[in-house]
């Protein structure tokens, strides 16, 4: 999937454990390790906001595209 989902970096950065940075959103750690391992398919708003607003950050720090190399 060219969007990948650059959490692990973030939580290590400003040193906060996967069970407090899932509390502070407000979804369970299990929805935390989908996000980080790539396995999502979609993030509401609702929760992108939220992650944003513990981690002090922009979308665009949490979320990155990498082109498809297929053609």
């Amino acid at each position: 999937m060219p969007i990948v989902v650059e959490l692990d970096a973030l939580l290590a950065r400003r040193k906060i454990s996967v069970g407090d940075f899932a509390t502070a959103v407000g979804i369970t750690p299990a929805n935390i390790a989908v996000l980080k391992n790539g396995r999502a398919k979609a993030i509401r708003f609702s929760t992108l906001d939220a992650i944003c607003r513990v981690l002090e950050c922009q979308p665009g720090e949490i979320l990155k595209w990498i082109p498809d190399l297929q053609d």
